[in-house]
């Protein structure tokens, strides 16, 4: 087994995660088998219980996993399932170590950090590494570390001490260190300046770490005499000194890496020269460049809970702009604070409730994704009546899924009461309730979670056709609420479609108005799932009724449509599936409220 271990200086936010994922990707690319770990050195068992404020978006896995975002780049990069155990925190090391010690493992010793934290540090990558992720038998080739936060964290001691062992552990040869740190242009002067890098490089060396290749990260490309400096103080070989500048996409940092032969250093200092092919990224490359070129837009509106920060909404977004590039149109999300399209702002703040409301009306379909909490609630029902009344594709995942079954008991049905208990306890009409199997003391790892199976209820439903007219599909869940069982039939009756349930029958699992161009919602999330060349069905079939292609989705499966270009060619696509690679938000544009990601 060959370890790529990749840590971050000077400041966070450098981009490790998309770095790691290209340096899997492009090994990958060689022939090589890859899998990944995410090191996460906060006291939290999990990513379950923290605010999308705090950290950005909780990934779910197959196995249930809540895990740190950057798996999700790992799994979309590489085409990968990974497990809970591929996100390693101090949390879930220290309780490892603590159940040890009460069960008495260590034989009276005394448990010290070292050597009981990190032997168990060790061990843990160790096992993780080994399992397969990518469906074949046998354990992988290279398995990519990321280290999270920055040299000199205090909290991350344990783990930097842990890896200097574990690279005598597994021998030269075997481990390859990847240092990413930022090379800063001031603006002043316009120089490149290198001391960042060597004072953070200093502080890895002082804690048992030597860099073998270090990742720049600037607005422009290194000049040659600044890579001089920097091999000459930092002890690195020139040729290993990678330029990671900016770039018009995402996907062209693992081309970047490429160009300058960074796979070549890695596989030299992995003793693999010779035994691996060149990196194969004909497609990845096609992809980057029709990335740059897309034009024509679709403007999809997202109503959400924590529009403030883009990393909240990070699969969702990158769901969207998968199924936008099939379906050749270029992504433009228009953020809609959920709140603002309430009553109480347009007493409040008429200027916010009036953008809402102009940005809401000007998309071309409207998205309300999970969230949990009741801020923001009315503003959903809001914008999923608007959809519903004016035929405007909508798709509504977890809790936007319920805030539609919600709109339509008080609009439709007229229970004008209707509500969630997670709302409102008391509701006379509960349409959506707390689950029996749930727990309402505990809160991390009780909701229902990971993979599950939803059955279609026949094969003549938009989502069942988006699905290729299959019996099942397997989901990813995470959710503690749930449609009403008692009521499906009062629904039903009034024409709003249950076209997918569980194994029992009693759970809902995705709603359609069969008389809507496109109106869909699910209890699951389909966004964890989506990949590149296979974007999600669900997203697809949101952009294509967005872009006037849904019944050519539905009856071929296919887009075909010229697609038109900025240099003003005309290209036609046949395939549906073909899509750029990993999602980016540099590659999603904003237009309305000033963010731009």
């Amino acid at each position: 087994m060959k370890y790529v271990l990749v840590t971050g200086g000077v400041v966070s936010g450098l981009g490790k995660g998309v770095t790691a994922s290209s340096i899997g990707l492009i090994l990958k690319a060689c022939g090589l088998r890859v899998t990944s770990i995410k090191i996460d050195p906060y006291l939290n068992t999990d990513a379950g219980t923290m605010s999308p404020f705090e950290h950005g978006e909780v990934y779910v896995l197959d196995d249930g996993g809540e895990v740190d975002l950057d798996l999700g780049n790992y799994e979309r990069f590489l085409d990968i399932k990974l497990t809970r155990d591929n996100n390693i925190t101090t949390g879930k090391v220290y309780q490892s170590v603590i159940d040890k010690e009460r069960r008495g493992d260590y034989l009276g010793k005394t448990v010290q950090v070292v050597p009981h934290i990190s032997d168990a540090i060790q061990d843990w990558i160790e096992r993780a590494a080994a399992v397969p992720v990518d469906g074949k038998d046998g354990p992988p080739d290279v398995c990519v570390i990321e280290l999270g936060g920055t040299i000199g964290d205090i909290e991350s001691m344990p783990f930097i001490e842990a890896l200097g062992q574990f690279s005598l552990r597994v021998g030269a040869g075997n481990f390859c260190l990847i240092h990413v740190s930022l090379v800063p242009v001031l603006s002043v002067v316009g120089e490149q300046k290198t001391k960042p890098t060597q004072h953070s490089v200093r502080g890895l060396r002082s804690l048992g770490l030597a860099p073998n290749i270090l990742a720049c990260r600037s607005t422009t490309e290194l000049d040659e005499n600044v890579k001089e400096k920097l091999s000459r103080f930092c002890h690195v070989q020139i040729e290993n000194i990678i330029t990671l500048y900016d770039v018009s996409n995402i996907w062209r940092v693992p081309l970047l890496l490429k160009e300058q032969k960074a796979h070549e250093a890695i596989l030299k200092v992995l003793n693999l020269n010779g035994k691996t092919r060149e990196p194969a990224l004909g497609e990845w490359t096609s992809r980057a460049d029709l990335c740059d070129r897309l034009v024509e837009p679709i403007r999809v509106a997202m109503v959400g809970k924590y529009t403030g920060l883009s990393d909240s909404y990070l699969s969702v977004l990158k769901a969207l702009l998968h199924a936008s590039v099939a379906c050749h149109r270029k992504l433009c999300i228009d953020w809609v604070p959920a709140s603002d399209l309430e009553d109480t702002t347009m007493e409040e703040n008429p200027e916010s409730y009036k953008n809402a409301w102009k940005l809401l009306k000007g998309a071309d379909a409207i998205l309300v994704p999970g969230g949990f909490g009741d801020r923001g609630v009315e503003g959903k029902i809001l914008a999923a009546k608007y959809a519903r009344e004016n035929r405007i594709p909508y798709l509504g995942i977890c809790l936007g899924m319920q805030i539609a079954v919600i709109e339509f008991a008080r609009s439709v049905l007229g229970l004008h009461d209707a509500n969630s208990t997670e709302f409102d306890p008391n509701t006379r009409n509960p349409c959506v309730i707390f689950m029996p199997e749930g727990s309402k003391t505990h809160m991390g790892g009780t909701m229902r979670l990971g993979s599950r199976r939803t059955y279609f209820q026949g094969t003549s439903s938009k989502s069942s056709k988006l699905y290729g007219s299959r019996s099942f599909i397997d989901e990813r869940h995470r959710h503690r609420y749930e449609v009403n069982p008692d009521m499906v039939e009062q629904f039903e009756d009034s024409g709003f479609s249950f076209t997918g349930k569980d194994e029992s029958g009693r759970r809902m699992e995705i709603i359609e108005l069969p008389n809507h161009p496109y109106f869909v919602g699910v209890q699951f999330h389909p966004e964890f799932k989506s990949r590149p060349g296979r974007p999600s069905a669900l997203f697809l079939g949101l952009v294509a009724a967005g872009s006037g292609q849904l019944d050519a989705v539905l009856k071929k499966g296919t887009v075909k449509s010229p697609c038109r270009m900025s240099n003003g060619s005309s290209h036609l696509y046949d395939n549906a599936t073909t899509t750029l690679a990993n999602g980016a938000l540099s590659g999603i544009y904003c237009n309305g409220n000033g963010l731009h990601v």
